[in-house]
C-alpha cells in the first residue's frame, strides 16, 4: 500500500523542561509576556454572603447625605402608616418614625462637623490612606 505522507521523524520524548537551559528561557518567556499582555486585573472577591455592599470610593459626606434622605423617607413612611393603624400598632409605628427623626438629626449633626476643618482634615487624611 501506498502512503501519501512520510512518517513523522523520531523524536526524544523528553520534556523541554528537563535542562536548566530550557526553564531559564521558559521564564524569561513567561516574563516577557506578562511585561506586555499584563495579566487581567483579578475580580473583586465575593461577598461572603453579603447582598447589599457600599462602593469603597465614596466620600463620607455623600454617604451621610444618602443616610439622611433614608431616614426622612423611613419617618415619612411610618408616618403616614400610622394614619391607617390603632391601638398599640399606631403607638409602635409612631415610635419608629420618632427614631428616625432622632438618628436622622445624629446624621445632619454630622454632616455640620464635615464642615468644620480640622475634622474634614482628619478625614481627608483617612480617605487618601484608603485610597
Amino acid at each position: 500500500m501506498f502512503k501519501v505522507t512520510p512518517n513523522p521523524p523520531d523524536t526524544d520524548s523528553v520534556s523541554p523542561y528537563e535542562s536548566p537551559d530550557s526553564k531559564k528561557l521558559n521564564d524569561a518567556a513567561e516574563r516577557a509576556l506578562d511585561h506586555h499582555f499584563p495579566p487581567a486585573e483579578p475580580k473583586p472577591s465575593k461577598r461572603n454572603g453579603q447582598l447589599f455592599s457600599v462602593c469603597p470610593g465614596i466620600n463620607t459626606e455623600a454617604l451621610l447625605a444618602n443616610a439622611s434622605e433614608d431616614l426622612l423617607s423611613i419617618s415619612a413612611i411610618a408616618a403616614d402608616l400610622a394614619d391607617d393603624v390603632d391601638g398599640s400598632r399606631r403607638s409602635i409605628v409612631l415610635a419608629l418614625s420618632r427614631m428616625a427623626d432622632g438618628v436622622h438629626l445624629l446624621v445632619e449633626r454630622a454632616l455640620d462637623h464635615l464642615n468644620e476643618p480640622e475634622i474634614a482634615a482628619i478625614l481627608a487624611r483617612k480617605q487618601s490612606r484608603v485610597g
